[in-house]
């Protein structure tokens, strides 16, 4: 498999992952190329060109800041946002940044970095073009913010597609669910799969769960060992960013909305009440908190989880916390979201938490494989196929892990994929005045509940349904060809239109 469960958990940070996370990682790639050429130190001037839904939206989505950060040096992974607004200053004020954190170069923001409104490179809604002079040479770019922080640039995009019409006519001769050429693989340790027939086919072939199918593809990257321990560091990341979410003392978001902040107050409100833990309305509490700690965080640029994307990066923390509190937890002595899945040393756990551990393990291994296959034969962007991209995924990717943690078939799991996915067709991403928070917070918190329900649906079945997941999947694709720009991230549309700013 090309894509592996990690590829769709990263560590950034926020607002965005295809505008903040991708812009940065291109501008790292950009400054990194410069340098294996010997030509780091060399650089005369730098320019910028955001194009599309990252021109349109760029500033709400702190794109610009972003990039400024990436030709710096720094990665989404490791940078702390609470540096990224002073550097981003240092840079405006002098009219000089650090390439690479070597190398000053004149840079004037206002000219230097430009944002194309109503101009779009050919290849995706969200391209960039950055170009050097250095040593009398122009070296230019162009690279695609695909969705979940991956970045390709035109070659490697035209390859891409290239190899997809490829896999597609290889399976139509081969058939569903064979290990021939094509199918996905890339040696014989590999179980190929490139749609959810064919997983379902793999694992009834095999006698593997979704999970233990996936950790078995994931052995030609990484041990055991380490895959557990840097799931369970994405799950301790995810925590930690509730608890964020959950004790900040800021009321309000950044930006011209003046969104209020809702999470403090309400986790404050549900401990206060003494809202039981056993309660079936009041577990949906609890979720509602943690989405929308999660989202707040991202809004402010605070430390997110890719999950897929970062629009829609509360709803898989939420439904792990809602799992981990009244699922295999025990009920009101869980995680209050301020330490769950948490250890001391950041990856392992005590004895006493292995179970928990486990299921926090074949939780994500269930939703990476379902967002493998979003991302291979649709997409996770919102300015390619809308929000249905980004929150419909991570709702079918949410339902189809709890599914599986509750004892779920295969079957059973791809149902509750598919139901997920079903009930968030058509859904557009307008965010209004182009930041992400409204209506994005709320949403997540919405298809947190939805993905929950999706899993007990699917749960009281026997997996068997009208409507497959690749059907659901190929809708949504489809649904994202028709439907028009100004309804996917551009805030043109929808929303961003019908409601007043200030």
């Amino acid at each position: 498999m090309s894509l592996g469960v990690l590829d769709l958990f990263s560590i950034g940070i926020g607002p965005s992952s295809s505008h903040t996370v991708g812009p940065m990682r291109a501008a790292v790639r950009f400054v990194d190329e410069l340098a294996e050429a010997g030509l780091l130190e060399r650089v005369d001037t730098v320019r910028v060109g955001l194009f599309g839904s990252l021109g349109a939206t760029g500033i709400g989505h702190g794109s610009d800041s972003a990039v400024l950060a990436g030709l710096s040096g720094k990665e989404p992974e490791t940078l702390d946002p609470v540096s990224m607004g002073p550097l981003v200053a240092e840079i405006r004020e002098t009219g000089s940044l650090r390439l690479g954190g070597r190398t000053d170069v004149p840079f004037d923001v206002a000219s230097d970095l430009t944002l194309h409104l109503r101009e779009s490179l050919p290849g995706h809604p969200n391209g960039m073009r950055i170009s050097a002079e250095a040593a009398g040479e122009l070296i230019e770019r162009e690279y695609y913010s695909v969705g979940g922080g991956f970045v390709v640039t035109a070659d490697e995009l035209a390859a891409e597609k290239d190899a997809a019409e490829a896999i597609d006519a290889a399976g139509d001769e081969a058939g569903s669910g064979g290990d021939g050429p094509g199918a996905g693989g890339r040696d014989g340790d590999v179980i190929p799969f490139s749609t959810a027939d064919e997983l379902l086919e793999q694992c009834r072939i095999r006698g593997l769960s979704i999970a233990e199918l996936m950790t078995v593809n994931e052995r030609t990257r990484q041990t055991d060992e380490t895959l557990r321990a840097r799931l369970l560091e994405i799950w301790s990341v995810m925590a930690e960013c509730v608890h964020n979410g959950c004790t900040r003392e800021e009321t309000t978001l950044p930006g011209g909305l003046k969104v209020r902040r809702r999470a403090p107050e309400l986790k404050a409100k549900l401990e206060t009440a003494g809202y039981r833990a056993s309660g079936s309305l009041d577990a949906l509490e609890w979720v509602n908190l943690y989405a929308l700690a999660v989202n707040e965080e991202n809004a402010s640029g605070g430390r997110i989880v890719t999950a897929p994307t970062n629009g829609a990066a509360g709803i898989i923390p939420a439904v792990l916390h809602y799992m981990d509190r009244f699922v295999t937890g025990d009920e009101g002595a869980g995680s209050d979201g301020a330490d769950a899945g948490a250890s001391e040393d950041g990856a392992g756990a005590s004895a006493g938490a292995s179970a928990a551990d486990d299921a926090v393990v074949k939780f994500l291994l269930t939703a990476g494989a379902i967002g493998i296959l979003f991302k291979r034969n649709a997409s996770i962007s919102g300015a390619e196929v809308g929000c249905q991209g980004e929150v419909g995924s991570a709702c079918a990717m949410a339902a189809a892990g709890l599914c599986a943690v509750l004892g779920g078939t295969p079957e059973q799991v791809e149902n509750a994929a598919e139901i997920g996915l079903e009930h968030n067709l058509g859904l557009t991403c307008d965010p209004v005045g182009g930041l992400v928070q409204v209506p994005c917070i709320e949403r997540n918190a919405i298809a947190s509940v939805k993905a929950i329900n999706a899993a007990r649906l699917a749960m009281h079945g026997d997996g068997s349904h009208r409507v497959s997941l690749d059907q659901a999947i190929e809708t949504m694709r489809q649904t994202g060809a028709d439907m028009k720009s100004k309804y996917k991230e551009t805030s043109r549309g929808g929303l961003a239109v019908n409601v007043v700013e200030c």
